[in-house]
């Protein structure tokens, strides 16, 4: 999971230096996407692809900013993804390791973070990287953004013409997520949680980076459930998303309580179409849709799930 971001937007202007503001957006994590930039001088520059990722979107946007802009450069993200890998010099472990992260395993989207990475060590003296919080306000930010979405439903139109993705990959069934994905973090894992793993959910909430804001969980008894509260009693937003209606119907009274608290705090809810009758199948389908409305995961007591979801690019915080 990226670190805390090491600088936060301030001023839009930075003396001679142009200041580039980069966004990029999916529908759907895989689905299509959209990456935009512009300038406060009134340039920019948009594109999309049928099948990729947030975080690819957000590389795409940023190197193509620079590929564009010359001379010194201050580029404005709302992705810590791109932001901490210079300012926390990410790159440095991964060009030694011979582009293997920290767990030795290759990093992912290497196909953009190697350009990415050349051409920020050939002009490193004359490039800046800031964050910025999304979705907050910020003018420039919320222009990249609109380009960006307005890139990706393009390209979702066209896949609804063709009936698929580049590839022959299928976009996920169900309702787009009503919250930012680039700042969602989903949590699952054990339905019994013994203490230390308590303990570890609740140190790695607390420790949440900034722009990391959103907890996304089904609320199933033990791990999600508990990450709901906890989400109520740190001020986190919260986002629930239930394989089908009632899903905690037969609960004990004491259980349905917890859920129906969690879900009356909750900021957004949405209920996937799963069949009650076959409710391991439904759970399956929801965690399918989890993943693509979410950046990174606390996973809890579940090493399968945690390598899984590694491998498929997304940050991950295990808690054994």
């Amino acid at each position: 999971m990226p670190a805390a971001p090491s600088s936060t937007a301030g001023s839009h202007r930075s003396g001679a230096a142009v200041d580039v503001f980069t966004d990029g957006a999916c529908s759907g994590n895989p689905g299509p996407g959209g990456w935009a930039w512009a300038t406060d001088d009134g340039r920019t520059g948009s594109g999309g692809q049928p099948t990729t990722t947030n975080q690819r979107m957000e590389l795409r946007a940023v190197l193509e900013a620079l590929r564009a802009l010359e001379g010194p450069v201050v580029v404005h993200s709302d992705s810590t993804y791109v932001v901490n890998c210079f300012n926390d010099r990410w790159y440095e472990g991964w060009l030694k390791r011979d582009w293997k992260n920290s767990q030795r395993k290759p990093v992912a989207n290497r196909d953009l973070w190697e350009p990415l990475v050349e051409l920020y060590l050939e002009r490193s003296e004359e490039l800046t990287f800031v964050w910025v919080k999304g979705h907050s306000g910020d003018e420039m930010n919320e222009l990249v953004d609109a380009l960006a979405v307005a890139e990706s439903m393009k390209q979702r139109e066209a896949l609804s013409g063709s009936g698929q993705a580049d590839g022959g990959a299928s976009p996920a069934p169900g309702p787009q997520p009503p919250w930012p994905v680039d700042q969602a973090i989903a949590v699952t894992g054990a339905a019994e949680p013994d203490d230390d793993q308590i303990q570890g959910l609740s140190e790695a909430i607390d420790g949440l980076n900034p722009g990391y804001d959103l907890l996304i969980t089904g609320l199933r008894r033990g791990v999600e459930l508990l990450a709901g509260e906890l989400a109520a009693t740190r001020g986190i937003s919260l986002g629930v998303v239930l394989p089908f209606p009632d899903p905690a119907a037969r609960w004990p009274p004491a259980s349905l309580a917890r859920f129906e608290t969690c879900l009356d705090k909750a900021d957004w809810v949405v209920t996937l179409d799963g069949d009650p009758a076959t409710p391991a199948t439904a759970v399956q389908a929801r965690n399918g849709w989890l993943w693509q409305a979410t950046v990174g995961a606390i996973v809890v007591g579940d090493r399968e799930l945690v390598d899984q979801l590694d491998d498929a690019g997304l940050g991950v915080i295990p808690i054994d």
